[in-house]
């Protein structure tokens, strides 16, 4: 299952409907960048004094977001309530996963590793769950994505710990991926799907911020509100511009296309963290990206 297939039945208002005025070379364009905010935002969470607060800094934006565009969306019906709590508590084991992992990992070894378990474990669960099956290119894009993860972590002294939090990151990804393209589909609506998702987390990080990291939230406002907003709009925006694309092109070109998000991570980690390994860990990533480009263009 591509959860993402949901995208192209969206119901949007003409209001958030952009797509129609651009060409096709400016919406694939605007897929690649989305694909470069995203590893830009992990990136603010790597280097943040507290990955907490910047974490809930990102999700803030995220609320206001689903605020505004809620009065315009549909709302999710019937079954899809029980999705998006679902979906909800995957995305919070997200957060606490990837804070963890990049606590203790470079952002050029975790950012390839979440990303790249994430389209395997999905593609493995869509075949268990739903019964949907691997063509060859697909089979062969997971053997991509072994090789780069492999490439990343023998002989580069990754510790065990890294890689267990880095995969299981990935595991959660994949969880509410999967999670939230089955609730799309039932509620018949990817943003007011979005929107709700949105809400629930963006108060429950902020809840939690509030409670286990209240004494520093003044300081770190002060040091750090524009980077926070600033990977907050990068969240945000670069899942708009995604689905802005998904709504007018074929899909698997533009899911593919967001898969280059692990090269930029792994660059990002190099040339910017000087992280060890930079010169092969790029490469490792761009296998990555290669097998997550041949699940997403076969599914």
């Amino acid at each position: 299952m591509n959860p993402l297939k949901s995208c192209r039945t969206e119901p949007v208002s003409g209001s958030f409907d952009i797509s129609r005025n651009m060409s096709a070379t400016a919406l694939y364009v605007l897929v690649l960048l989305a694909a470069a905010a995203h590893a830009i935002w992990n990136a603010l969470v790597k280097r943040a004094s507290d990955a907490v607060l910047m974490m809930a800094s990102i999700r803030l934006v995220g609320l206001a977001f689903a605020l505004v565009v809620l009065p315009f969306v549909p709302w999710p019906h019937g079954s899809a309530w029980l999705l998006v709590i679902l979906a909800a508590a995957a995305t919070f084991a997200y957060y606490g996963l990837l804070i963890r992992s990049y606590r203790f990992g470079d952002l050029s070894m975790v950012y390839p590793i979440a990303r790249g378990t994430a389209p395997v474990l999905l593609a493995c669960l869509s075949y268990v769950v739903v019964g949907e099956t691997l063509v060859p290119m697909q089979i062969a894009g997971i053997v991509l994505i072994v090789s780069g993860v492999l490439g990343i972590t023998v002989g580069s002294g990754v510790d065990r710990a890294v890689l267990l939090f880095a995969s299981a990151t990935g595991a959660s990804i994949a969880g509410y991926s999967f999670l939230g393209g089955i609730g799309a589909r039932t509620s018949g609506s990817v943003v007011g799907f979005q929107a709700w998702l949105e809400i629930i987390t963006g108060i429950g990080m902020l809840a939690f911020a509030a409670v286990r990291r209240r004494h520093n939230v003044r300081c770190f406002l002060r040091a750090n509100a524009f980077w926070g907003l600033i990977a907050g709009t990068l969240s945000v925006g670069g899942y708009l511009a995604f689905l802005t694309a998904a709504k007018a092109l074929p899909l698997a070109p533009v899911a593919a296309l967001r898969e280059c998000s692990p090269v930029f991570g792994a660059a990002i980690g190099a040339l910017v963290f000087k992280e060890p390994f930079g010169i092969r860990r790029a490469f490792a990533a761009g296998l990555v990206s290669a097998g997550a480009l041949a699940i997403a263009a076969y599914a």
